[in-house]
This record gives C-alpha cells, structure tokens and sequence, in this order.
C-alpha cells in the first residue's frame, strides 16, 4: 500500500496535467457557465487509481447496513431528544433575568464546592461529568476511561441575558447555536459568528474551534467573546478580559480544550441582522487553482480593500464538487421588504422536504449563476439537516424526495447518538477508512492545499469558509504568520492574515472505489503538511500528532504559562494528552504533568 502511496506522490500534480477543454478558462471566464454547454471529465479521467482492491470484512457490512439502525432507533430517539430540549429551553427563557442570574450564581457555588472538595494526592484530573460520547467532536474521548475527578456542569445551558445597548450577550457554555439564535434572530440581532450546525455548544466553540461564513470579518468564534467567567483550579471565580488583571488567561482560553479552567458563562458580541439573506451562487470551472482563485476572489479584493463593505460581502462560502468545478456563496443581510419585491424568490430551506443545502447550491452548475432569499435563521443553520453531506452515507436514500417528504421531519439524527450506537469496532473503521478534518491555511495557499487533498485523499465535496486570524498583543496558540503584514497578500490586512478552513468530510475515493486506503497514515501526513505550511488542525477531529508534533504546530508559551500561574498543572489535564488519540493511563498523565512543573516557565511573550 505504501508503494502505492509513493508512486502516486511521483505522479505530475493535478494542476500540471494537460487541463480537459473546459479548464482552460481562466477564472475571470468562470462564472455563469452551465454544465449542458461543455462536458465534464470523469474522476477516472483525470487519475487513475493506484492502489490495491481492499478485501471486505465484517464490519463493512454492518457499516453499510447501519441505516436500518438509524432509521428505527437513533432518528426517533434523536426527534424525542432535540424536542425535550427544545421545551427545557422555552422553559428557560420564560423565566426572568433575575431567576436565571440566581440559579446561574447557585450553580456555579456548586462548582466552587466541588472542586474544593478534591484531594490532589487521592483524586484523579478533573473533567466534566458528560459522557464521553456526548461531545459532537469526531475524535475519542478517552482521556475520560484513565481515573478523573467529575464536575458535573449539565445545568449551564442558559441564555442569561441579551444587552441591546451594550450589543453583548451572555450565556452559559452548554448553550447551542440553535438556542442563541432562536432568541436572538426575532430581535433583529445574531452573535457575529453563528456556527452552522444547531448542536455545536458557546463552551466547545470557544475551548475549541469555531467558524462560520461571517469569519471573513469578525475572526473565528473565540475572537468575538468580549469576557469569561471560569472557575479555576482552586475553586476562584474570575472574569477574564483582554484588558484586566486575567488577559493572558483570556487570550490562552481559546484553543485550550478546557484544560485551564471550567467556563462557566461568557459574553459575546452581538450584531444587528435583516430578516433575510440575499445569496448568489456562482458556478466557477477550471482546475484547483483556478477554483481556488475563484474562491479568493468572490470576497477578497485584489487590490487590498478588505474592510470596505461594498467589495466584501457579510457571509462567504464555497463549496468545491470536483476537481473541476465549485459553487461560490456570497451573502448579504436583506429587508423583509427588499426580499418579498416582485421578481425576488425567497427559498425556505428550513422545511423538512426541502432538497438538502449543498445539493441545491449545486444546481448552479447547470443553471447558471442566479440569486435568491433565505430567511436569516434558517440560512445559518443550512447544513444541520444533512450535517453538510454527511447524511448521505449515514442515510444513503435520506436525500430522495419521498424519504424527505415522509421522514425528513425527524431529521437529523444527533452526532452524539450516532457515536453512542457504533461501537469500538465502527469507530475503528470510520477512524481508517473516513475522514473528517478541518485544515487551516493561509488563503494565498488554498490552492495548494486543494491539490494535496486531491492527490492524498480525493474527497469530494469539499468546504471552503475563510476567517481572519489576528495579529493579537501576545502569541497565542494560533498565530499569522511571522511577517505577514510585512508582504500582505490578497485578503490580508495589517492587522489580520486571512486564512481559509478547508472542510474535508466524506469517504475517500478510494475507499468508494473498494481501493486500500489508510487513514491513519493520511490525517499524519496532511498533519505534516500543515506544519510545514503554517496551518493548523482543529482537535475536535482525530489526530495523529506527536507530542513533538502537537507542539511544532500550536505555539506553547502562553498556555504553559497560564497553566502554572493559575494552578491547571496537576488539575486538567494537558491539551496535548486530552487531544492525543489512544487511551491515556493515570500513569501516563502523572508523568507528563511532572515532567510540566520540572520544566522551566516559558515566556508568554
């Protein structure tokens, strides 16, 4: 298998090869050009696979035959569950600022309590009491099998206030995208950066990764929290700011995994929205690089202008089918009277029978470039229904109309009942022979990037969302590029670099083909690429980062600095050991913690 690898990595790169008819066009010939005028190659056309037949087992089968489980358990379980939810919300925001604000204070004493009542020397590391397959993050959770010490934060799941005047929103960590928007939208206000899927939680977007179409403009979903209030390791409760006594522990919060303290409520960034989203697919033909330029310039002016709002549009989004052909998205806040003009169309795509999002964007390809309205919650959540396009290989036929008609209602199943329900042996195959990761990369290397993934995984389709990543006071775990502002390239400012997170979520083509494909070996080497590249690698997804590894591509000064100076070293667990993939012995941990504190402080500078 690995010299099959190798010889596809001697092969031209897909940009070098003689390009079919249609991919001569340069990109300012891309836009509306329908499929019917000129005829498309083949995946076979462009590269012929490689690697060997892979022999089917037995897991293959209970992998392709797993949508009988879906159907007649996870999607009624999950229905039941997301409406539960949804009458505990309703409930919750009936009750009045003061009772939410009384038992958010009764809650967090509770905390307080608990981790008074922790003996470092007899207690494991503290982590939270959810399950470990209730997180909708893809890798194992594992660090929660070795001996811990449980806090039990379930309750903080409350929107505790929305200040019109101050534009800020304070809420709980637990709350879901889905739940900030449902009472936010009617107000004519939204977070600045509204992640796409309703699952996705305020407390996992900040420890962790969050972006949306908006990220062009107001950075990642860490970079729009205005304060945090986290209980540390000895029970205190601070507020941190990026301009009090705790702004390093605020700039060290995001990205940390939760591994310096327990985020109890944050405040973020409101801004005011329309009732609609006035949206322009434009179809765009031509080989990766020529995608990838199309893509650049559908929200980046190339003479620079990035903070003009006439040039740069409020959402950006495309979606790459093939090899040869993209949809690029660009939207901008409507009026409910500009939208319902005569000759407007407005596309509700939040009904259970409507075609699935990434299928209907598709359309442009043969119909041109053409324009339309979605109603403004319903466009952030677009990819819920199908969780992008992962729906179609959990429920192959849940994309046919008859399916959406009778069933599409219960849809979609919960991420984190999907993982409930596979077992060891599912969550080993999918680990092998599927792939979800997000890779991070300067923009003016989208192109590059694209090729990679082609060449080492051919997976279609792929999301392209940019974001600014900023020049911050100090160096955080995620940082530009050392000089960027210096030599600013196309989207750049000099304040922030742009970059673009490109979404690979599917089943690889050779695993589609019934070719061997490793995927283990696969995610190190597209890990690898990106530390030579400047880019980063989210940890919600599985990663087979070394310790080494893990530290030549995040920057450790600042988080080891404020896990010493706040007391996290020999309470949480490192971010390493809680991302590394594999079980993790108490041993394990206790050495690495030691080896921490014998280790000289580094300068968060």
């Amino acid at each position: 298998m690995r010299s099959a690898v190798r010889n596809r990595e001697d092969r031209t790169p897909f940009s070098n090869t003689p390009p079919p008819p249609r991919s001569s066009l340069h990109c300012s010939q891309l836009s509306l050009i329908s499929e019917g005028s000129l005829a498309f190659p083949k995946m076979s056309d462009l590269e012929a696979p490689l690697r060997p037949k892979r022999k089917k087992v037995l897991v293959d089968y209970f992998v392709q035959f797993r949508w009988i489980l879906v159907i007649f358990v996870v999607l009624p379980i999950s229905f039941t569950v997301y409406f539960l939810l949804y009458l505990g919300d309703i409930r919750s925001e009936r009750k009045s600022f003061k009772q939410r604000q009384k038992e958010h204070d009764e809650n967090v004493q509770k905390v307080v309590k608990r981790l008074k009542e922790r003996n470092p020397s007899q207690d494991g590391l503290v982590c939270t009491a959810r399950k470990p397959w209730i997180a909708v993050g893809m890798r194992n959770v594992d660090y929660k099998r070795a001996r811990h010490f449980e806090v039990d934060l379930a309750a903080f799941r409350n929107v505790l206030d929305i200040d019109k005047e101050k534009m800020i929103a304070r809420v709980e960590p637990l709350v879901s995208m889905g739940q900030i928007t449902r009472v936010t939208v009617p107000m004519n206000l939204a977070l600045a950066v509204v992640a796409e899927l309703d699952d996705l939680t305020v407390g996992g977007l900040i420890n962790g990764y969050g972006i949306e179409g908006s990220s062009h403009i107001y950075g990642l979903f860490a970079d729009t929290v205005v304060a945090y209030e986290v209980v540390l390791a000895d029970g205190s409760l601070v507020r941190a700011t990026k301009d009090n006594e705790y702004s390093d522990l605020f700039y060290a919060i995001p990205w940390s995994q939760g591994t310096l303290g327990l985020l109890v409520a944050a405040e973020i960034k409101l801004i005011p929205v329309k009732e609609y989203m006035k949206l322009t697919y434009k179809p765009v033909v031509g080989n990766l690089k020529e995608l990838a330029q199309g893509y650049m310039d559908s929200f980046s002016p190339r003479d620079l202008d990035q903070d003009n709002p006439a040039k740069v549009p409020d959402f950006v989004e495309t979606m790459v089918y093939s090899p040869t052909e993209a949809v690029c998205m660009t939207g901008r806040y409507a009026s409910k009277e500009e939208a319902k003009q005569k000759g407007n169309k407005i596309n509700e795509v939040g009904w259970w029978f409507k075609p699935w999002f990434y299928q209907h964007a598709q359309t442009a390809l043969k119909k041109g470039e053409f324009v339309e309205y979605i109603p403004t919650r319903e466009y952030y959540h677009r990819h819920t229904r199908c969780l992008y396009w992962e729906g179609k290989l959990i429920l192959p036929f849940a994309d046919q109309f008859w399916f959406r008609f009778l069933l599409g209602w219960l849809m979609p199943p919960k991420v984190s009942l999907l993982k409930a329900t596979q077992g060891e042996a599912i969550r080993n195959y999918y680990h092998d022979m599927h792939v979800i990761q997000d890779m991070l990369v300067p923009l003016y290397k989208v192109g590059d990037a694209l090729e990679w993934v082609h060449r080492e995984m051919e997976i279609y389709p792929i999301w392209l969302c940019p974001h600014r990543l900023y020049k911050l006071p100090v160096k955080t775990m995620v940082y530009p590029e050392p000089g960027f502002d210096q030599n600013l390239h196309q989207g750049d400012t000099t304040y922030a670099q742009m970059y673009t997170d490109i979404g690979v979520y599917y089943a690889p083509g050779p695993v589609l083909r019934g070719e061997v494909f490793d995927g283990a070996e696969a995610v190190h080497r597209m890990e690898n690429w990106l530390i030579e590249n400047h880019g980063f690698q989210p940890q919600y997804a599985v990663s087979e980062l070394s310790e080494k590894n893990f530290w030549r591509m995040f920057d450790a000064g600042l988080y080891e600095h404020c896990r010493r100076k706040y007391g996290a070293v020999g309470t949480f667990m490192s971010v390493y050991y809680k991302s590394k993939k594999g079980r993790k012995t108490e041993k394990e941990v206790q050495e690495a913690e030691q080896e921490t504190l014998e280790t000289p402080d580094i300068d968060a500078n």
